[in-house]
């Protein structure tokens, strides 16, 4: 089961990164964490039924 994750998670973020590859940056401080990253976390908490940030 973990291994299966692992891949969907990792492919998400691949995908998802390819897709905003040609996206512009906005200007000033770099991110702590990619707008790709982010948007991953956020589909793997819908897929995983975590619709609330309290779990």
């Amino acid at each position: 089961m973990t291994t299966n994750l692992n891949t969907l998670v990792t492919a998400l973020d691949v995908k998802i990164d390819d897709d905003l590859a040609s996206t512009a940056r906005l200007p000033g401080r770099p991110p702590k964490l990619s707008h790709s990253y982010l948007l991953c976390l956020t589909v793997m908490q819908a897929i995983l039924g975590f619709h609330c940030e309290a779990h």
